[in-house]
């Protein structure tokens, strides 16, 4: 689970599922439906069936802390998290 202070994040299911775990459960979104986080919510998500094809609209400030955690290892990513006011709360099982 993870958190994003300052920015609200979707997903647009266009083919396959998604599963959300929120707070207050999980949640399975399939195409054409949308899910919407805001900010201060903590949240992960997983494919639950098979590949997924999703639109993801983001701030740009999430743009680019998606684009640096995906040039950074792994055991940085507590510290590009903090950067970009976002929060590691727990690994994703």
């Amino acid at each position: 689970m993870h958190v994003h202070y300052d920015d609200d994040e979707a997903w647009h299911m266009l083919e396959g599922t998604m599963t959300f775990k929120l707070p207050s459960g999980e949640v399975e979104v399939r195409p054409g439906h949308t899910m919407h986080i805001p900010a201060g919510t903590p949240h992960t998500f997983y494919e639950a069936h098979g590949p997924t094809r999703y639109l993801m609209i983001l701030t740009p400030r999430m743009d680019e802390l998606i684009s640096e955690l995906h040039r950074t290892p792994l055991d940085q990513h507590a510290a590009v998290m903090e950067k970009y006011r976002s929060e590691l709360l727990e690994h994703a099982t």
